[in-house]
């Protein structure tokens, strides 16, 4: 009997993305802060509402309102013609999305302008197009599927130009700060490689309405304290403001009729 035999697998253009945007990632000298955070009020919030807001839409708007706030976390470090910081004037979330392309798993950058201004619902609304409108229809698949096209040394050109160069395009094309999350499937990310400021990401609620927050930055811009505070921060806010929002949702729904 012949043993079986391994084979070749070619990379396809998304993938090849990927590739090329850890390129970049492995160049930025990045840590993890993490923080226990207690939500049970907020999660009793939610459970009242009918569709529930997703823990997404809370975490970006909530974040972004600590952002809006310290402006070192709407920084980037640009490296030519000199090294130096470039601060963009408002927040832009980059929001990680999963989505199906010719039977091939690939990752979306779905990006929100001012989501601190933007109602939880509409957020909602936002993230849901991006995970079910045809991906043909969106503008951040038709432009990733174009540059997946350029040949590999010119699409590094354009990366390396974007992050390294031109402040305003890069906040514009990766956002101020990433979100990902894998709750959804039953688990959370530990470790991450990053190309901005910041990435937020999160673990799974236990029994008691608590769960794990981690902010991954560039350490460059960031130093752990402030990362930390920015996490004690969003503990506030997501017990603060986005509780009133969430238990106004869930008090303007009509009440549920129950048959005799």
């Amino acid at each position: 009997m012949s043993k079986a035999s391994g084979k070749s697998v070619a990379i396809s253009p998304f993938r090849s993305l990927v590739i090329d945007l850890l390129h970049f990632c492995a160049q930025t000298p990045s840590v993890t802060v993490d923080r226990r955070m207690k939500l049970a009020p907020l999660v009793a919030a939610r459970q009242m509402c009918s569709p529930r807001p997703m823990w997404t839409s809370l975490f970006i708007k909530a974040y972004s309102i600590v952002a809006a706030a310290r402006p070192d976390f709407r920084r980037s470090y640009m490296t030519f013609p000199w090294a130096r910081f470039y601060e963009h004037p408002k927040n832009i979330a980059n929001i990680n999305i999963r989505r199906q392309v010719d039977g091939e798993d690939v990752v979306l950058q779905a990006l929100i302008r001012s989501p601190e201004n933007r109602k939880l619902s509409e957020l909602d609304g936002l993230l849901r197009h991006y995970m079910e409108a045809p991906v043909e229809e969106l503008p951040c698949y038709r432009r990733a599927r174009r540059m997946s096209m350029l040949p590999w040394f010119v699409r590094r050109f354009v990366m390396w130009a974007t992050l390294n160069i031109f402040g305003r395009r890069r906040c514009h094309n990766f956002g101020t700060f990433t979100m990902s999350s894998v709750s959804g499937e039953g688990a959370g990310i530990l470790n991450l490689m990053i190309a901005g400021n910041s990435m937020l990401h999160y673990g799974l609620l236990d029994d008691q309405g608590q769960l794990d927050v981690r902010i991954t930055f560039d350490h460059r811009v960031l130093d752990g304290a402030p990362a930390a505070e920015a996490l004690a921060s969003l503990e506030s806010v997501m017990l603060g403001q986005i509780l009133d929002e969430v238990r106004a949702i869930a008090k303007a729904q009509p009440p549920v009729c129950l048959a005799a």
